[in-house]
C-alpha cells in the first residue's frame, strides 16, 4: 500500500508504532517488519504528497533506531586497519541502482548467513541523478531493508564519487564546487556517515611536478573535508575517502600517493590542528567503471596491477595510518580475481555494474519490459550513441540510465519475479563476501563500532 496523505499514514501505523514527542516506539515488531515497513518504503518512493513521504521516512529511520538499527560511520574500524590491529579482508562497497529495497534485503540476508560485519551501501553523485534516488530515499531503502531482513546493529551508508566535473569546474569552479558541497550537506542530513570525495578529475598531468599535478586535487579535498567535519553530527566522525587517480586513467604510483597525502595534510593543518583527515585512498590500477563492452555486448577482460595496489595500500598504512587503498570499477572482473584483493591488503572494493547486469540479463526479467526499456534508450538517449558503437555496446553503456524513468515498473514487478532476481543477487553477494574474506567478521562491529543515535526533527505531518 502507498499512503497518499498523513491521515492514511497515521491510521496504518495504529497499534504498530507509537509517536512519543520527537521519537518512535515499536509496539508490534512482527507487524512492523512484516507489512508496515513495505508500505512505508513504497510511500517514501511513490506517494504523491511530499509531506507524507517525509513522515514515512521519519518512521522508517526512527522505528529502525528503536530496534537498534542505526546509520553509522566505519571510521573506527578503518583506523584499526590503519594500525594493523585487524586485517586480512576487503570491505565490500555495493552500489544499488535499481529495485534498491529488494536488493538491499539480499545483501543483508547474505551478510547474516555469513556472519559478515562491515559492508557499505553506496550511491554516487551521477547515480543519484540517473536512478532518481536522492540520499533521503536511499537511506530509507537501505534502513527499511535492514528492518525487513532482521538485521540489527550499525548500517554503513556511503556517498560514492562525490565528484567534481572537470569541464564544469573549468567553466565555473565556484558553482561546480558548491554543487558538491550542497550534495554533501544533503547526504549528511540523510544519514550518510561515509563520504568519498572525488576531486581526482582535477589532476593536471601537464604540470612539471607530481605535487603540482595533484595540487588542485588535494587542496579542494581538504576544503571539502573541513566542511564535512563542520557538518557531522555530534559523536560521529564521518569516514572520508580521497582519490589520487581518476578511474579509467593512468595507473597510480606511490609518488602520486605521497604527493597527494603530504599536500592534503598540509592544507588540512592550515584549517585546524585537530581536523581528522581521510581514512582511505582510491587509486587507479587498470579498471574502468562498468568495464569495456565489445561489439557483441560482452565485456573485455581487465588486467589489474595487483603489485601497484599492494604497494599503495602498504604505503598508505605505514606512512599515513590509512586503512589502505580502494579499488573501483571491479564488478565485471572474473570471479577468480576477487580473492586477490584481501591478499594484497586492499581496504575496500566498489562494485556496481555487475549487479545491474544481473538484473537486466536475468532470465526472470520480463522480455516485454526489457524491450520497452531498450526502445526508450534508442529513442531518448540516441545522442549518446557513438558512431563506432554497435547496438549492443550502446545498450550496455546506457541501460543504467533506465533505472530512474522505469522505477515504477521495476519496483512493481511481480513479487515472485523480484524474489527470484534477488535470490540470484544474494548468491553473488555471498560468493563475494567469501572471496573478500569478510565472513565471520561480525564481531568486529561490536568491538570497534559504537552506533550513535542521531535525533531527527519530527515532520509536520506527524505533529
Amino acid at each position: 500500500m502507498i499512503y497518499e496523505n498523513k491521515d492514511q499514514l497515521q491510521k496504518g501505523c495504529e497499534s504498530i508504532l507509537a509517536i512519543d514527542e520527537d521519537d518512535v516506539r515499536v509496539l508490534d515488531e512482527g507487524r512492523f517488519q512484516g507489512k508496515l515497513i513495505d508500505d512505508l518504503m513504497y510511500t517514501v518512493v511513490f506517494s504523491p504528497d511530499s509531506g507524507t513521504k517525509e513522515a514515512a521516512g521519519f518512521l522508517i529511520r526512527r522505528g529502525a533506531a528503536a530496534l537498534g538499527i542505526m546509520s553509522s560511520s566505519i571510521q573506527a574500524l578503518y583506523e584499526a586497519m590503519g594500525r594493523k590491529e585487524v586485517g586480512g579482508f576487503t570491505v565490500h562497497a555495493i552500489n544499488l541502482r535499481g529495485i534498491t529495497y529488494d536488493a538491499a534485503q539480499a545483501v543483508f540476508r547474505a551478510a547474516m548467513k555469513g556472519n559478515v560485519g562491515p559492508v557499505l551501501f553506496e550511491i554516487a553523485r551521477s547515480e543519484i541523478d540517473y536512478t532518481s534516488q536522492r540520499p533521503f530515499e536511499y537511506t530509507c531503502a537501505v534502513t527499511a531493508a535492514a528492518v525487513k531482513s532482521g538485521w540489527r546493529g550499525p548500517v554503513f551508508i556511503q556517498g560514492d564519487h562525490f565528484q567534481i566535473n572537470a569541464k564544469k569546474f573549468a567553466a565555473d569552479a565556484e558553482k561546480e564546487t558548491q554543487g558538491v558541497k550542497n550534495l554533501i550537506w544533503e547526504a549528511i542530513e540523510a544519514g550518510f556517515y561515509n563520504i568519498d570525495i572525488d576531486t581526482s578529475t582535477l589532476v593536471d598531468l601537464s604540470q612539471p611536478t607530481i605535487k603540482d599535478q595533484q595540487r588542485t586535487n588535494f587542496s579542494l579535498a581538504a576544503e571539502l573535508t573541513t566542511m564535512i567535519r563542520d557538518l557531522e553530527p555530534q559523536g560521529i566522525t564521518i569516514s572520508v575517502g580521497g582519490e589520487i587517480g581518476e578511474v579509467g586513467g593512468k595507473n597510480s604510483t606511490v609518488e602520486e600517493l605521497q604527493a597527494y597525502m603530504d599536500g592534503y595534510l598540509e592544507e588540512l593543518k592550515k584549517r585546524g590542528d585537530a581536523l581528522k583527515g581521510i581514512s582511505k585512498i582510491s587509486v587507479q590500477t587498470g579498471t574502468t567503471h562498468g568495464g569495456i563492452p565489445l561489439a557483441d555486448g560482452t565485456v573485455a577482460k581487465v588486467k589489474i596491477d595487483f603489485d601497484v595496489l599492494q604497494k599503495l595500500s602498504e604505503t598508505s598504512r605505514l606512512k599515513y595510518g590509512l586503512s589502505g587503498a580502494v579499488q573501483h570499477g571491479a564488478s565485471t572482473l572474473p570471479d577468480e580475481a576477487f580473492d586477490r584483493f584481501p591478499a594484497t591488503g586492499t581496504a575496500e572494493i566498489h562494485l556496481a555494474t555487475g549487479f545491474q547486469n544481473m538484473i537486466f540479463d536475468s532470465s526472470e526479467f520480463p522480455d516485454e519490459l526489457r524491450v520497452k526499456i531498450y526502445d526508450y534508450l534508442k529513442s531518448k538517449k540516441k545522442d549518446e550513441w557513438k558512431e563506432k558503437d554497435t547496438e549492443e555496446q550502446f545498450i550496455y553503456k546506457t541501460r543504467k540510465k533506465a533505472f530512474g524513468p522505469f522505477k515504477l515498473e521495476l519496483w512493481h514487478l511481480p513479487a515472485d519475479v523480484r524474489s527470484r532476481i534477488c535470490d540470484a543477487l544474494e548468491r553473488q553477494f555471498a560468493f563475494l563476501f567469501e572471496k573478500l574474506k569478510v565472513n565471520g567478521t561480525r564481531g568486529l562491529l561490536n568491538q570497534y563500532i559504537q552506533p550513535v543515535d542521531v535525533p531527527l526533527k519530527m515532520p509536520a505531518a506527524l505533529k
